[in-house]
């Protein structure tokens, strides 16, 4: 019984550097697509939430919309949805892009 052991040729002239070459791109083609944009969104909700100030209209993840009535120093806010009638939240619970597209409006009819 004879055993035979297979050996990997170089493939091409570069020999083993084209997989190489080919993982390179594909970590440069993750962080292009993926791991750039979130931590840009991640920055942008950070300013975000680092610039509200009573009287900001905003609206959660849930769809709740408010006014805000008082920022509180453990994260949380406390927020007017109808007069008379609080909730109190969690900063890390608002949308930007739901508030954003809330406060379009107020800001296109500013600049008329």
């Amino acid at each position: 019984m004879s055993i035979f052991f297979l050996q990997a040729k170089p493939s091409g002239p570069l020999g083993g550097y084209e997989t190489i070459v080919f993982m390179l791109m594909m970590v440069v083609v993750f962080w292009l697509f993926f791991i750039r944009p979130q931590s840009k969104r991640a920055k942008n909700q950070k300013k975000f939430i680092e610039d509200l100030q009573k009287g900001d209209k905003i609206v959660t993840i849930a769809g709740i919309h408010g006014v805000i009535n008082k920022i509180n120093e453990d994260g949380t806010l406390s927020i007017e949805v109808s007069p008379g009638s609080y909730l109190k939240i969690e900063k890390s619970a608002l949308s930007l892009d739901w508030t954003a597209q809330v406060n379009k409006p107020a800001a296109d009819a500013a600049k008329k």
